[in-house]
């Protein structure tokens, strides 16, 4: 596999240097889900034309990664599905979901993975977890009530993206998540108590909750069984997090190119 960026996601997709030569991940590009700056979002498109065109040249399949988070099914009645037309709620779906058209209509072999947030060490400071801990080191944390997150551990994302490789699948779009919504709240809990520390709690207006189907993703890869996905799967990774990835010192906030 050759791997497009050098930010959080790449660093753990290297684990499978070696593996896949016939197939090119972009693993670089916007990933702060707050982002509305049209620069960055040109710029994605941009990179994104670029490795297409180089794909269709050389026959490769494009492994892209967009999101399952609430700018893309946070208007969804029911669990978000791939293959139900969808209405994004932020900017940063509607870009991710244009930049799937644009993929689709490229001609290139391609995979598309819409991904859960992400958890382990060394993320950009300004994803949601390494956000919340810096708060509550702080003393004061701010919590959508009603918000939740579909949370899942990086290293696993790789074990999944292994296996869906391996199929040989072309022109699919799949979810990786685990297929259950913590509660902002029940997130920011653990790691206080992970952490050690007390904070206080600056409550606003509702959030969005929604559950990221991952039916499809069970049905090609029944492997993630195996995973522990399941109503208590956030309290393993959480765990993890504040015991090797909350270390106080975060990737560098690259917002943009290989900041995954």
């Amino acid at each position: 596999m050759d791997i497009v960026g050098n930010g959080f996601l790449a660093r753990n997709l290297r684990a499978l240097t070696g593996r896949h030569p016939e197939t090119v991940a972009l693993a670089a590009g916007v990933s702060w889900a707050s982002g509305t700056s049209d620069a960055d979002f040109a710029r994605e498109a941009a990179l994104l034309r670029d490795v297409t065109k180089r794909c269709v040249a050389d026959g490769r399949r494009l492994l892209f990664f967009s999101t399952a988070a609430t700018g893309m099914y946070g208007l969804a009645e029911g669990p978000g599905k791939e293959d139900t037309p969808v209405t994004p709620c932020t900017p940063y779906g509607a870009h991710k979901l244009a930049l799937e058209g644009m993929l689709r209509d490229s001609g290139a072999d391609h995979l598309i993975l819409r991904l859960g947030h992400l958890v382990g060490r060394d993320q950009p400071e300004h994803q949601l977890l390494p956000t919340l801990v810096r708060q509550l080191r702080q003393g004061r944390v701010r919590v959508h009530k009603g918000a939740a997150r579909d949370l899942i551990d990086v290293k696993d994302v790789v074990t999944v993206i292994d296996r869906l490789l391996g199929l040989g699948l072309r022109s699919e779009t799949v979810n990786v998540a685990s297929g259950f919504a913590t509660s902002v709240e029940d997130i920011v809990d653990h790691l206080r108590r992970g952490l050690g520390l007390e904070a206080h709690y600056e409550y606003q207006d509702a959030g969005v909750q929604h559950v990221i189907s991952i039916e499809k993703l069970r049905s090609l890869v029944p492997q993630v069984d195996a995973l522990g996905f399941g109503p208590d799967y956030h309290r393993r990774i959480l765990a993890d997090f504040t015991c090797a990835g909350a270390s106080g010192r975060p990737a560098p906030a690259n917002r943009t190119q290989g900041a995954r």
